[in-house]
């Protein structure tokens, strides 16, 4: 089934999200509609790169919309006319860059590769999590009942004013009609009264009935607005928190504007029921009436209730965000951002009222150095359900911008706390007025801090104190809380850190690869709950290799180059290099793992076991690949097509079973293109390609982890064709003709220099037809001796 068919069926929940992903202007959802199949067959991430071939599809989307517009002129579709045209118009500037209209393009199908996702994860954690489940069902289902018993009293409460009238009307009419009679029979008078008493004392036991039944409503309404505001919404509100750092929460808030209107009716009915008292006491009253003395203070009551629940109900339902960001909560001056909130009691028959929305950016602390912004863009709107898709009474505010006031210096009370840029935290606020009859309630609702940064360099930076904020802290409104930052455990640092991988990739790490990295950051211990993860570690130390840049790294290159490998479980990731030695030498011959570098900032690596003369088992590894070999061939056609020249050798590759025991093109061959060999795509820039194997215990140089310096051999090269060349620090420098020399990373401790081959050799690699096949044989030969007779526990002699 086509992309965009399976996402318009999936549940209301997730069509919001696509409607959400659709407010942009960049990609209208009626061209993606009407063009769904073209769009969805297309290499916009060959466009992407290609500006060629990005001008062809442009050509062809002005082409296809040209033909959908004279569909609709047949139709007499006039509105879609109209709209088509307006598309074709806007596309028009991406005439001199078009790669960016396929950059843009390539987006929105990832992101709804990312809902799509989503929906069917809720789906499978739906039918894992069964005893969660079943306990927050029993949570709701409590609550539920207690909303029917209050829904159920309210409605014999209607049913009692009822009676309570009918009962009234009935002692006004036998009053009045004694008042008109001129009884003078004083026994019949006397009997009269008599009567008339009987009746004013059920009717003061009915109004004492009423106003008991009402103060029990209230009761009840009083613990279900506790259960609302101080557990519900407190939980729904964490749950935000973590969703917007990748945790797989429910943030939906259909469930909660159930709750909360169904408790906002029934006391609107109890105000409806106590306004009927005042008019039936201003009818009919008498010494000592308890509605006079009691309704007063009913009134206030269901004021106060009413106003502690109208104030909670207004809510951030989206934090702030801008289009292509890292993640919500980072905004960037001058580019635009968008922020949703909603009152979650929506428009009835009781509470029918007008909702006018201001938006606000309150004063930051008095801080020397902290910076102050202007919000610019339209800072008005009224709620409604216009820009809802579920109902849902919403101010949408889209495009926004944010611009740094002038500084104003120093001032009185101005303190010297010291706080970097991306660890200033600022909120957002937003007020309106509720108002209902003379009921008037202001209400406020704010956002959860955001790092506001000039320039995306910044991003990285801003991303990592977003997430220790959302990971720790307990109070959304703690600007302050980088001024004495806490400590994170490692249950919460690596759960986070799963979180990560999840909301990229749709994997999570398990517990060996959360234990990979907490030995590298605490050592070895038998258990790691107790220990803790400062601040400072996590950002700050080894710069700039720090721990987040290293891990951050990695998560980009698996979710730019490896998101399908990594969600399939054929990258064994995070695992140490003793751990890798002791899993492979104990699997046969050709037996290979994937694991990331620990000192090459994004970058991943393959080790396999050989069995040497002597029968023992030797673990090689290749130099880490980078976005640099990624970007341009696949991590799969690397591992397919690595060979090793070696002298008196035939060619081969030595990688034949990912670990444990998978065949390798029975764990990568889905991913292999249709052509192999020589009519690979490929291959041509595999030939470029020199690889260096380093034997088992290779040193990696200026590692981020802080414990990851261990004792081993320098590199020893070999000449082949291959797509990566041995694990050392610093990016691999691709061989195109005319073919260079490797340039040593500067990074590098001088432990490896780059391997020159003869010119014959080069020139062969370039020209393979200039030879025959006896001089080839020759000079591999030659050269291959030549790099194997250097001392392999001698860098220096590497040449």
């Amino acid at each position: 089934m086509a992309q965009w068919d399976r996402l318009r069926q999936l549940p209301s929940a997730y069509r919001q999200q696509l409607h959400e992903l659709y407010d942009r202007d960049a990609l209208p959802m009626d061209v993606r509609h009407y063009l769904a199949p073209w769009i969805e067959k297309q290499e916009w991430q060959r466009a992407a790169r290609d500006d060629a071939f990005a001008m062809v599809l442009f050509q062809v989307l002005l082409e296809n919309l040209d033909i959908q517009h004279s569909r609709f002129v047949q139709e007499e579709s006039f509105l879609l006319q109209h709209n088509i045209r307006r598309y074709k118009q806007n596309f028009q500037r991406y005439v001199d860059d078009p790669c960016a209209l396929a950059t843009t393009i390539l987006w929105f199908l990832e992101k709804e590769k990312e809902i799509l996702e989503s929906a069917e994860l809720a789906e499978k954690v739906q039918l894992l999590q069964v005893e969660p489940e079943a306990m927050e069902t029993s949570s709701q289902q409590d609550l539920e009942r207690k909303l029917a018993g209050l829904r159920n009293e309210v409605q014999c409460m209607e049913h009692t004013i009822i009676c309570l009238e009918e009962q009234q009307d009935e002692f006004d009419f036998k009053y009045q009609t004694h008042k008109l009679e001129a009884v003078v029979d004083e026994a019949r008078k006397n009997e009269q009264i008599r009567a008339l008493q009987l009746l004013v004392n059920k009717l003061n036991d009915c109004r004492k009935s009423t106003l008991s039944g009402l103060n029990n409503i209230l009761d009840r309404t009083q613990d279900i607005i506790d259960v609302l505001v101080k557990k519900e919404l407190v939980e729904w509100q964490r749950r935000q928190q973590k969703a917007c750092i990748g945790a797989p929460d429910n943030v939906c808030l259909d469930q909660l504007e159930k709750w909360f209107s169904c408790v906002a009716v029934c006391l609107f009915q109890v105000w409806e029921f106590l306004t009927k008292l005042e008019e039936l006491v201003g009818k009919v009253s008498y010494e000592n009436d308890p509605v006079k003395a009691q309704n007063p203070t009913l009134q206030k009551r269901v004021d106060t209730l009413l106003r502690d629940l109208l104030k909670s109900s207004f809510v951030v339902e989206t934090q702030p965000s801008m289009p292509q960001g890292k993640g919500s909560l980072v905004l960037r001056t001058n580019v635009q951002f968008s922020v949703k909130a909603r009152c979650l009691i929506p428009p009835c028959d009781h509470c029918c009222c007008v909702f006018f929305l201001t938006f606000e950016y309150r004063e930051a602390p008095q801080i020397k150095g902290y910076r102050r912004f202007n919000v610019l863009g339209t800072k008005i709107k009224a709620l409604n359900m216009a820009e809802s898709t579920n109902g849902g009474m919403v101010a949408d505010f889209r495009h926004l911008t944010l611009k740094e006031q002038k500084s104003g210096g120093g001032g009185k009370g101005v303190s010297d706390i010291s706080l970097s840029v991306t660890e200033e935290l600022h909120i957002i606020y937003f007020n309106t007025v509720f108002e209902l009859k003379g009921f008037s309630v202001e209400l406020q609702a704010s956002t959860l801090p955001v790092v506001i940064i000039s320039n995306s360099s910044q991003q990285q930076s801003a991303w990592a104190s977003v997430l220790w904020f959302n990971m720790l802290s307990q109070d959304p409104k703690d600007v302050m809380f980088f001024a004495n930052t806490p400590a994170a455990t490692w249950p919460q640092f690596g759960e986070m850190l799963s979180w990560q991988f999840l909301s990229a990739t749709k994997r999570g790490l398990d517990g060996t690869q959360l234990e990979m990295i907490a030995n590298k950051l605490f050592g070895k211990k038998p258990n790691y709950d107790s220990c803790t993860v400062p601040w400072s570690k996590f950002t700050k130390e080894n710069t700039p290799d720090t721990f987040w840049v290293w891990f951050d790294g990695i998560l980009m290159m698996v979710k730019t180059y490896l998101e399908d490998l990594w969600r399939d479980g054929l990258i064994m990731g995070f695992v140490t290099k003793g751990k890798e030695k002791s899993l492979l030498k104990k699997k046969k011959r050709g037996t290979f793992l994937l694991r990331f570098s620990e000192s090459v900032i994004g970058g991943i690596t393959f080790s396999w076991v050989e069995i040497t003369v002597t029968g023992e088992p030797d673990v090689k590894t290749v130099q880490p690949f980078t976005k640099v070999d990624l970007s341009q061939i696949p991590f799969h056609e690397i591992i397919r097509n690595f060979q090793i020249l070696e002298a008196e050798n035939v060619p081969e590759n030595p990688l034949l079973y990912l670990y444990p025991d998978t065949p390798k093109n029975e764990a990568f061959g889905k991913y292999y293109t249709e052509k192999s060999g020589e009519d690979s795509p490929y291959i041509k820039y595999i030939k470029t390609k020199l690889v260096f194997v380093s034997k088992e215990n290779t040193l990696e140089a200026r590692s981020p982890m802080p414990s990851d310096m261990a004792q081993g051999e320098g590199l020893e090269p070999m000449n082949g064709l291959c797509g990566e060349a041995a694990e050392q620090d610093g990016d691999l420098y691709p061989l195109t003709p005319p073919l260079e020399s490797y340039d040593p990373d500067p990074m590098m401790n001088g432990s490896v220099v780059d391997p020159e081959p003869p010119q014959d050799l080069l020139m062969y690699l370039n020209n393979p037809n200039l030879f025959d096949n006896d001089l080839l044989s020759l000079l591999l030969i030659l050269f291959s001796c030549e790099m194997l007779d250097s001392p392999s526990d001698n860098p220096e002699n590497h040449t």
